[in-house]
């Protein structure tokens, strides 16, 4: 297939984008470079999200494609999931771990202006209001969205980096990532992250923010309850509902 059929605008159908990773797979050097060339946008867009941390974007980019070349490498179609779905972690975990081992990824000067701005309204809205405002009532104060305030109220409740020493076991240092996000090699275990990830996006503001705040924060209930301004009874039926949803979705896989 010449490649001007293949490629219309740069936009693959899902079925042609298949084409090219089986043709890669077989060791077509074109198909895989046409591949890499297709996805280099996706590396671009993630890339920009890691700037401002005292690296140039090239270097950056240049190691997220090795994350994208990865992928093309160890993607297999019976995940069923898109290419893109897989490659994203797969870029974004090369990045992290470039990062990582120069020892400066650190939540960025954007997410730590914002926080500081919003504590001091939050102080602010706590002193008109006599009580602690809930999420969607900092957001309506500061113009900001729901999903930032949280970002930002998270990020001041600790002191701690992604990439801190958390401790020491056996003379190697523990890093608070490794707690948050252990690396898995598991082909089946990757997947159902990927799966639940793409679920919980599909999730209604509200539920997306239980979760998140439940299961990624770590908060409880009656906190989750607090910040957004609804009862414990209402978090935990909402909490339920979705979960049960999750795991029904998870077993098909």
């Amino acid at each position: 297939m010449a490649q001007e059929n293949i490629v219309s605008g740069n936009v693959l159908r899902h079925e042609e984008n298949d084409e090219l990773l089986r043709r890669a797979k077989t060791g077509d050097k074109k198909a895989e470079d046409l591949l890499l060339e297709i996805n280099l946008p996706l590396v671009a867009s993630l890339s920009k999200k890691f700037l401002g941390r005292g690296y140039d974007y090239d270097d950056i980019y240049q190691v997220g494609a090795l994350g994208l070349i990865k992928a093309i490498k160890n993607f297999n179609s019976e995940y069923n999931v898109k290419f893109s779905t897989y490659a994203v972690p797969m870029i974004l975990g090369e990045i992290k771990r470039f990062l990582r081992d120069d020892g400066i990824v650190k939540i960025s000067r954007n997410v730590k202006g914002i926080s500081r701005k919003i504590m001091f309204k939050r102080d602010e809205l706590t002193k008109e209001l006599n009580r602690e405002p809930t999420v969607h009532e900092l957001a309506e104060y500061t113009k900001l969205s729901v999903d930032d305030i949280i970002l930002a109220i998270d990020s001041c409740s600790s002191t701690q980096y992604l990439y801190d020493t958390v401790h020491q076991d056996d003379g190697s240092p523990i890093l608070l990532i490794d707690k948050i996000e252990e690396k898995v090699s598991d082909d089946s275990l990757i997947l159902n992250k990927l799966v639940l990830k793409e679920m919980i996006n599909k999730l209604d503001e509200k539920s997306r923010q239980i979760i998140m705040l439940r299961y990624f924060k770590d908060k409880t209930q009656i906190q989750v309850a607090s910040l957004l301004g609804i009862s414990q009874v209402q978090v935990s039926r909402i909490e339920k509902k979705v979960l049960t949803k999750l795991k029904g979705i998870l077993k098909e896989y």
